[in-house]
């Protein structure tokens, strides 16, 4: 009886020590935050950058020296994730691990590229590498991009990331692209992905713009750190084929109904005076897609969308916000530039790139029983760019924060 008293202590006891043999103490691990990934002169061998997080640089309970660094870059040769991380260990003390990696950064040669997809396919059985990490494509190469971003304010790379592409995400001016979605997108073969846009060298003639029909590069900024995200990269069954601006990005992220929508503060065209813009914080509802497929005819695609705006500030002094005809006129006005705005760029979307990044293909497979009529009918290539889009913008509520009434500048000047 005693025996068997020990054994029933011991054997749950061996259970749990067992699942200890693999552990890993936190300072035995190099800890990867961003992996960038070139194309190289050899086909299907890329070159990955690792950039690897200090974890004692920036932490508060930990005092590092002085003269220590918050992040190593190590840059070796490979044919996938999984052997480049390995090939990397030869000159790192730790052992790397991919479990912290918030964007893996490609640049827009190797997107361009047919390789693009093959190395994709790597992806999902490194097992580390987590699908929630974002898909980021730089302008130039990506060693240059991570050696090259040097923000000033925040030393540790891992959170400048996570708060870069954060806030940039709120403001709409690039899109949530983790690496599932690109998958996901990819291989339904229907409709177009689109990733955050970057850059680190900045174009020499830059002009003034409204604040979202820039792509990374083109912004007149000045300072100390160059980098730049906005718009996005535009990707066809698995290749980067353009890219948009931050306000094409805005529309695509506003059309999405698998997309949170965020709001954002942006520019729009006094009605009653042109040479003059109001600013206001956009917010609009998940938009509501119907699909009224024809086999035979040609497919109709409705889009609800509806809307608020928080107007902040009128240049113009034109009185909105107390006289009734004014306002209407104002609430009717900024309805119809922003269906001119998703209009015009609808139209480049099934005439260019015969595609959409919408995610509309969803709404219609409830239409076909069996996934071989789906395909058969083919969404990418035969209904959506051949489809009548009627958009239907309404603006639900139109309000002037704190400002009470417009200053009158004639009586100023007087």
């Amino acid at each position: 009886m005693r025996k068997l008293l020990v054994m029933i202590v011991c054997i749950p006891m061996i259970i749990l020590l067992s699942g200890c043999t693999d552990r890993k103490e936190i300072e035995e691990q190099a800890f990867v935050v961003a992996v960038g990934v070139d194309k190289t002169d050899k086909p299907n061998i890329f070159r990955f950058t690792f950039q690897i997080a200090n974890p004692e640089v920036g932490s508060s309970t930990i005092s590092p020296s002085p003269n220590e660094s918050p992040q190593e870059l190590v840059s070796v040769l490979g044919a996938d994730f999984l052997s480049a991380t390995n090939a990397a260990n030869s000159s790192v003390a730790k052992e790397i691990t991919l479990e912290q990696v918030r964007v893996v950064i490609i640049s827009s040669k190797l997107a361009k590229s047919n390789e693009f997809i093959h190395l994709m396919q790597t992806v999902p059985s490194t097992v580390e590498l987590r699908l929630n990490a974002q898909l980021v494509v730089s302008k130039e190469k990506a060693a240059d991009f991570l050696q090259q971003n040097k923000p000033k304010m925040e030393t540790r790379p891992h959170k400048y990331y996570q708060y870069m592409l954060d806030r940039a995400k709120e403001t709409g001016i690039i899109p949530d692209a983790p690496l599932s979605r690109f998958y996901y997108i990819t291989e339904g073969d229907a409709d177009l992905f689109i990733a955050p846009l970057a850059t680190v060298k900045p174009e020499d003639k830059q002009e003034y713009k409204s604040e979202d029909k820039y792509t990374a590069g083109d912004i007149p900024l000045k300072g100390e750190n160059k980098t730049q995200f906005m718009g996005s990269a535009l990707f066809k069954e698995g290749k980067m084929i353009d890219e948009l601006t931050g306000e094409e990005t805005r529309i695509s992220v506003m059309l999405d109904p698998t997309l949170s929508q965020q709001d954002f503060i942006a520019n729009y065209k006094d009605p009653l005076k042109p040479d003059y813009k109001i600013a206001a914080r956009f917010k609009a509802e998940e938009p509501k897609i119907t699909v009224d497929y024809r086999p035979n005819g040609k497919t109709t695609i409705y889009a609800d969308i509806n809307f608020r705006l928080d107007v902040y500030s009128i240049p113009s002094t034109v009185n909105y916000i107390s006289d009734d005809k004014k306002r209407e006129l104002l609430r009717n006005n900024l309805e119809r530039q922003l269906k001119q705005m998703t209009e015009k760029f609808i139209e480049v979307t099934q005439k260019k790139y015969k595609g959409e990044p919408f995610y509309w293909s969803l709404h219609i497979r409830r239409h076909f029983l069996t996934i071989q009529d789906y395909e058969k009918a083919d969404w990418s290539k035969k209904i959506y760019p051949n489809a009548e889009i009627k958009m239907n913008f309404r603006l639900t509520s139109l309000e002037f924060g704190k400002v009470l009434r417009q200053s009158d500048l004639g009586r100023v000047k007087d």
